[in-house]
């Protein structure tokens, strides 16, 4: 997945004096469940009703939230509640906020990454939408205030054929230190069932991931993996971890993630991805998946 990364959101928090890492955002609904964050519920219920003073209230004034947009960097305090109270004059109706990772990054300061899936009713009918981005909210005073944001513009909402998650695991990559451990547990485990190991580099932040996590868990797909693999993820951060063991097993992280290796019970790398053949999941369907999983399952009684 090549989209929008933590990295290009810490340097806007050094700008604001803010210096810590962050996290990207996902799409809400009207109807959708409570996310992990309490005031990104009241954020979305503020969207969803295209409230601009409601929305103002969530950005920080002083100093003033600063925002990324597709047409730059802005300080100005209108730019964000501006944007997204338009969003249902432009015709949004329905939406599902779908949040890939609350990341609490210090005591009282969370990143949230966040992808919108809303329906639009246009002159031309009803069309679907996805925006990307990320928030990092601070407690001011008592009360949790947005003081840097990201964003992509609307765009069309690729048509994926693979099963996407209702709701992503926010917790589905472990932190990048566990990556060691859960590696050992893993071929210690396939040792004794004689399974193969999948090792899926990838992040929270990343949608394909989580895509490509709720494939193999969907039940076309768990019968196949679960007799055949052990699954582990393992957390790149912002390509910036485990760049030790995306070496080892032949993983070139700049083709993009989720990008998977396999392994032997006795840690032998039977093969990886070099292309980013899974990078992004609106270009693979269903038979892209059961073939690699097929080709590279363990050949037992031969």
């Amino acid at each position: 997945m090549k989209t929008i990364r933590r990295k290009s959101i810490i340097g806007l928090l050094v700008v604001c004096g803010f210096i810590f890492t962050v996290a990207h955002a996902q799409t809400v609904s009207k109807a959708s469940a409570p996310s992990a964050f309490e005031p990104l519920d009241r954020w979305k219920a503020a969207v969803a009703s295209g409230d601009r003073a409601a929305l103002s209230s969530f950005y920080s004034i002083s100093p003033a939230a600063r925002a990324k947009t597709p047409q730059g960097v802005t300080q100005d305090a209108s730019e964000e509640p501006t944007f997204w109270s338009s969003l249902r004059r432009a015709g949004l109706g329905t939406f599902n906020l779908k949040v890939l990772e609350v990341k609490p990054i210090q005591p009282g300061v969370t990143a949230i990454v966040f992808r919108l899936e809303g329906k639009f009713q246009t002159p031309s009918g009803v069309k679907s939408g996805v925006i990307g981005g990320t928030q990092v909210w601070m407690q001011q005073r008592g009360e949790w205030r947005i003081v840097s944001t990201e964003r992509s513009d609307p765009g069309v909402d690729a048509t994926r054929r693979l099963p996407e998650p209702a709701r992503p695991n926010t917790q589905l990559y472990p932190a990048p230190e566990e990556a060691p451990a859960e590696i050992s547990a893993a071929l210690a485990a396939a040792s004794k069932d004689h399974k193969r190991v999948i090792l899926v580099f990838g992040g929270n932040w990343c949608y394909d991931c989580h895509v490509l996590d709720a494939t193999f868990r969907s039940p076309k797909f768990a019968p196949l993996v679960n007799a055949n693999y052990h699954v582990v993820h393992i957390n790149v951060g912002d390509y910036d971890k485990n760049l030790d063991n995306a070496r080892k097993y032949e993983i070139p992280l700049e083709k993009g993630v989720p990008s998977l290796a396999i392994l032997d019970p006795d840690g032998k790398l039977v093969v990886s991805q070099k292309k980013g053949e899974f990078e992004s999941t609106t270009r693979i369907g269903p038979e892209d998946v059961v073939q690699f999983l097929d080709k590279w399952k363990p050949k037992r009684g031969s």
